[in-house]
C-alpha cells in the first residue's frame, strides 16, 4: 500500500480493517436516504448499505520524507485492557507489527510518532507490554502531540480513570514519563515543507499535518476531522466521539473548501483508501476518491 506523492512516500499500516460501526451511532443524524444520491460511490468500499454501517479502517500512515520516518497514528495496540469493546480487547498476535516491517520499517526506525490525538483508536501501539510494564514501541522517535490535548486527556482521566477506555494510563503517560513527548502547536515545522494545523472539534486539541511534498503535492493528514467520505456529502454529520460537534462542523467544512480551492489531498485517518480530492457541486462538496 505504498503510495508516492513528489518527494514523499506514504504506505498505510494496517490495524483493523474493515471497522464496521452502525451509521447511526457512528453519526447520529444521519440517515441512508440523505446520501442515496452517492450509494454508488460509496456502498461496498465507505458504507456497507444493505445493513447501514460506516466501513472505516483502524491504521497508520507512515510518512517518509526529508529523510525522516513519521508515523501517523498509532491505532488500537496489542495487550490493551477494552472491555467495553470486545474487538479491541486484550488483542494480541495481530499483524501491526509485521504490517510495518513490510513496509520497510521496524519500530526503531521511527524518527517521529505524530498523535493527531488522544483517542484510544490512535495511540494504543505507542506502547507495548514488556514483564509486566507499558513501554515505548519507538524507542527512537519523539512523540508528537498538542499540549491542549495532553492537557485535556489527563484532567478527563484523573476525574474518571475509564475515561476513553483507559488508554491515558496505559498508552499516553508512559511516553511522557519516559520524556519521549514534544508539545507541537499549530504552524510549527517538523520536517522541511511540514507543517502543523490545528483540526479542534471531534477532540479539543487535534491536529493535523499539512505537507507540501513536491511542485504540485500538497497532502494533508487530517486525523477525525473527517471519518468517513460520506462527511463529504454531509459536512453537518458529526461523529458521536465528537467533544464539540459544531465545531467539528466548522472544522470540517473549512477543511473541505481549503481542499477543494487549493486541490489538497486530504489522508483522513480511518479512510479505506489512499486518499481524496475534494471538488464543489451543487453549493456542496463531493470526493474524489482514489483506490
Amino acid at each position: 500500500m505504498l503510495a508516492q506523492y513528489g518527494n514523499a512516500s506514504v504506505s498505510r499500516i494496517i490495524d483493523l480493517d474493515p471497522f464496521a460501526l452502525p451509521l447511526d451511532f457512528l453519526f447520529p443524524d444521519a440517515t441512508l436516504a440523505a446520501i442515496e444520491h452517492a450509494r454508488d460511490m460509496l456502498a461496498g468500499t465507505h458504507l456497507d448499505w444493505a445493513n447501514a454501517k460506516v466501513l472505516l479502517a483502524v491504521q497508520s500512515h507512515l510518512l517518509r520524507c526529508g529523510g525522516k520516518t513519521i508515523l501517523i497514528d498509532t491505532c488500537v495496540g496489542e495487550h490493551k485492557p477494552r472491555p467495553a469493546r470486545p474487538d479491541w480487547h486484550l488483542r494480541a498476535a495481530t499483524r501491526y507489527i509485521a504490517n510495518l516491517a513490510a513496509a520497510g520499517c521496524s519500530p526503531d526506525e521511527v524518527d517521529m510518532v505524530m498523535c493527531t490525538h488522544l483517542h484510544a483508536d490512535h495511540v494504543g501501539w505507542n506502547t507495548r507490554l514488556v514483564s509486566g510494564r507499558w513501554v515505548p514501541t519507538f524507542a527512537n522517535a519523539r512523540y508528537l502531540m498538542s499540549q491542549s490535548e495532553i492537557d485535556y486527556r489527563q484532567m478527563e482521566a484523573a476525574a474518571r480513570p475509564d475515561a476513553d477506555h483507559g488508554s491515558f494510563a496505559d498508552s499516553v503517560l508512559p511516553v511522557i514519563e519516559r520524556g519521549l513527548v514534544t508539545a507541537v502547536q499549530a504552524d510549527d515545522a517538523i520536517i522541511d515543507g511540514g507543517r502543523i494545523l490545528a483540526l479542534p472539534g471531534h477532540a479539543p486539541g487535534q491536529i493535523g499535518l499539512e505537507l507540501a511534498a513536491g511542485k504540485n503535492e500538497r497532502l494533508l493528514f487530517c486525523g477525525d476531522a473527517i471519518h468517513s467520505p460520506a462527511q463529504v456529502f454531509r459536512p453537518d454529520w458529526s461523529s458521536r466521539f465528537c467533544h464539540d460537534a459544531a465545531v467539528a462542523v466548522a472544522t470540517r467544512r473549512a477543511l473541505l473548501a481549503r481542499a477543494a480551492d487549493e486541490e489538497l489531498r486530504l489522508i483522513p485517518a480511518h479512510l479505506r483508501a489512499e486518499g481524496m480530492h475534494v471538488r464543489e457541486a451543487d453549493g456542496g462538496f463531493v470526493p474524489v476518491m482514489e483506490s
